[in-house]
């Protein structure tokens, strides 16, 4: 099993039942367990501004599947939540990233990867729950703790807490519905 963390965000419809549904869906008995959830955090968005305001989280996974089968999994629940396609930075019903992948660092052009994440450590969005859950862990690309990246970011007054972690509790270790 391989330690990964996933950055989910919603900006449209009921954007807390979308974080729910998605990291709900994300669990397989044989390959994927949630194992921590970060707290959830209102963003202001990223990139194009002119849109609603993001929840935003992170979740810790414990998984079997190889990077390129955890983002195919991640683009079908996407897809089952109901995920329809947008302009980069668009508002979305669900958007999950695949952040850290254990120590992997990967570029694939097709399907389109990147592993870490490009650009985590600069987006408050993504670095304060990565850090809440992960803050030991260390940037393989960068070789500094979450922690650390995490205060160094720009920006953090778009970020505000929204649930604390406690809320999502109840998801850590759940089966995928059949």
């Amino acid at each position: 099993m391989v330690t990964a963390y996933l950055g989910l965000g919603s900006n449209i419809g009921d954007r807390n039942a979308s974080l729910r549904e998605a990291i709900i869906r994300l669990g397989d008995p044989e390959a994927l367990t949630v194992v921590a959830t970060s707290s959830i955090y209102e963003t202001a968005p990223w990139g194009y501004t002119d849109q609603p305001v993001f929840l935003n989280c992170v979740v810790e996974v414990e998984t079997r599947f190889s990077p390129v089968k955890l983002l195919k999994r991640i683009e079908r629940v996407e897809q089952e939540i109901g995920r329809t396609p947008t302009w980069r930075y668009g508002p979305r019903l669900i958007d999950v990233d695949i952040l850290l992948y254990g120590d992997v660092c990967l570029r694939l052009s097709d399907p389109d990867l990147t592993i870490p994440h490009p650009r985590m450590e600069q987006r408050a969005f993504v670095m304060i729950p990565l850090a809440e859950i992960a803050g030991d862990v260390v940037h393989p690309v960068l070789n500094r703790t979450i922690s650390d990246l995490s205060s160094t970011i720009d920006g953090t007054e778009g970020v505000r807490l929204w649930a604390h972690r406690r809320e999502l509790g109840d998801l850590v270790g759940r089966e995928a519905p059949q």
